[in-house]
């Protein structure tokens, strides 16, 4: 088993933790759109409460470790790795306790370049403990809002993880997607499976929208966010999301895979 101690170790040397590729340029914007209610920010999390910029500040340093000093405008931003330890034990207890009662989730990526091979070993691990892994409204169409206009993309499954594709990509099941902060590809397959009558997931797990848009719908939902996504964490202050593990979400996909046997250790999942 991969020792607390190793994994930290790995969290910085990656670069998951401590001085992250995320600057600080970025996440202020990122806080500064929240607070002003932008939807390419919010995706998906309509908060009970008004956040400001400085609130955001104060949330995102007690969450994730950035500087909470609001006049901190440049440089790269830190995330404290005892922070992503701590979030990282919260979500296999989540795993652990929907696979011991063997309930139905979904798993979806709106980063399938980076992070679809961490939730593929969760859904074989999962499956293989009795959990139905829930492929829901696969190949249906999705309109996404984009900085290039309005696109049309297909929602697909790629070893059970949702992620959505250009409509002329060249093969379904290929390890390609798009990345993509939106909501709507969630509550398409939300909405796709509760039409069909077939079974909702008890958990959904992802980033971006996929956690977001669940846990907006009462889902209960678990995922990763770097330091510019505000929503997840506003999500889990406000009790609409249930663990978010800060941490660099667009490194080398291999660079996960140590973070995939913790966590799966962690949960009593490993095969």
């Amino acid at each position: 088993m991969l020792s607390t101690r190793a994994l930290r170790a790995h969290l910085l040397a990656a670069r998951l933790a401590g001085p992250v590729a995320t600057s600080r340029e970025e996440s202020l914007r990122s806080y500064r759109l929240f607070a002003a209610r932008d939807p390419r920010v919010m995706i998906g999390i309509d908060p009970e409460r008004s956040w400001n910029e400085r609130d955001l500040i104060g949330l995102m340093a007690d969450k994730c470790g950035v500087s909470g000093d609001p006049g901190h405008t440049t440089g790269r931003d830190v995330i404290d790795p005892e922070r992503t330890l701590v979030a990282l034990d919260a979500f296999a207890e989540r795993l652990a306790a929907v696979a011991q009662r063997s309930g139905a989730v979904l798993l979806g990526t709106g980063h399938p370049h980076r992070l679809l091979g961490f939730y593929a070993a969760l859904a074989d691990a999962l499956s293989a403990a009795g959990c139905t892994v829930l492929t829901p409204a696969h190949g249906l169409c999705v309109d996404i809002t984009t900085r290039f206009g309005l696109r049309t993309y297909n929602l697909d499954y790629v070893r059970g993880v949702a992620l959505v594709r250009e409509p002329d990509a060249k093969s379904s099941g290929c390890e390609t997607g798009v990345h993509t902060h939106s909501p709507l590809p969630v509550r398409t397959a939300l909405a796709a499976a509760a039409e069909s009558g077939g079974p909702l997931p008890e958990l959904v797990i992802g980033d971006h929208g996929w956690v977001c848009g669940a846990g907006q719908l009462g889902f209960e939902a678990i995922g990763l966010a770097d330091t510019d996504d505000p929503a997840l964490f506003v999500g889990e202050a406000e009790g609409a999301v249930s663990v978010v593990v800060p941490l660099d979400d667009a490194v080398r996909s291999d660079y996960y895979r140590p973070l995939t046997r913790y966590v799966l250790n962690r949960a009593c999942l490993s095969q």
